[in-house]
């Protein structure tokens, strides 16, 4: 018959191979996921290149297109300033007769409404007159 003693050392035995096939199922699935990471930061190094590729030729298309649209706000800014400019001019071409035209024609309005009252007075004191 076993002693108290080697039954203790028999339990600690079990125990201890247990937790030894415990540890080891652990070990090894720490070591799939292990690989599987490595497998997948490969991938993503690998991938990695082509990306960074068309991320540089995307800013750069995106950078001549920035250029272009900079030609064309220029282009705008200086067919807008052309464009005032010609306004500015033709104001001043066309306002500047037509002021002296609006003028003369009031002030010729003016000498014929005169004239107009003068004749209609004359009229008037000749028919005094005569009476």
């Amino acid at each position: 018959m076993l002693t108290g003693l080697e039954v203790a050392a028999l339990i600690a035995a079990v125990v201890w191979s247990v937790l030894v096939t415990f540890l080891c199922v652990a070990l090894v699935k720490l070591i799939r996921l292990i690989n599987e990471t490595t497998k997948v930061v490969s991938e993503l190094g690998d991938r990695t290149g082509p990306l960074l590729d068309d991320v540089s030729t995307t800013v750069e298309s995106t950078n001549a297109q920035l250029t272009e649209t900079a030609e064309i706000t220029a282009n705008a800014r200086s067919a807008s300033e052309d464009v005032a400019s010609m306004t500015a001019l033709t104001r001043s071409v066309v306002t500047g007769p037509l002021v002296r035209i609006a003028a003369f024609s009031y002030g010729v309005r003016k000498v014929l409404g005169q004239r107009r009252a003068l004749a209609i007075l004359r009229s008037r004191r000749r028919e005094g007159t005569r009476a």
